[in-house]
């Protein structure tokens, strides 16, 4: 069964798209923890991160990483924080969340409201600051 995350890639749902390659995706999240919030996610429809084919699986960390360097040349923080929950979709991601101590990526926390053409500019400016 495709998750929402699969609509994304196969563009029947939209995003706010920051980096695409054959097989990753990544855009912002649209309950984020904190402005410039990622999702980086393979295209392949697996569930479990520890699923993933090994080829997938260091790619996306490789992908994940130059995504995270253009957040931070974006967003000013002091780390990029790394999260694998993985029990809301059914499609294996990461979350990049820019913070600047570790209460700032508790999932417990209320998502920051950012106006879409906020939103819109922040995945353009993350684009741009791609290596």
């Amino acid at each position: 069964m495709a998750s929402i995350f699969t609509k994304i890639v196969k563009g029947e749902i939209p995003c706010y798209k920051v980096a695409e390659t054959d097989d990753f995706l990544a855009f912002l999240d649209i309950r984020p923890l904190a402005k410039g919030h990622t999702l980086v996610i393979p295209k392949l429809e697996v569930d479990y991160i520890f699923d993933l084919p090994e080829p997938i699986y260091i790619g996306l960390h490789v992908f994940a990483k130059e995504v995270a360097s253009a957040i931070e040349k974006t967003v000013p923080c002091k780390r990029i924080g790394t999260a694998v929950v993985g029990l809301e979709v059914p499609h294996a991601h990461l979350h990049l969340v820019p913070i600047n101590e570790v209460g700032d990526l508790s999932f417990a926390k209320p998502p920051v409201s950012i106006p879409e053409n906020e939103m819109k500019e922040l995945a353009a400016e993350i684009q741009r600051n791609l290596a």
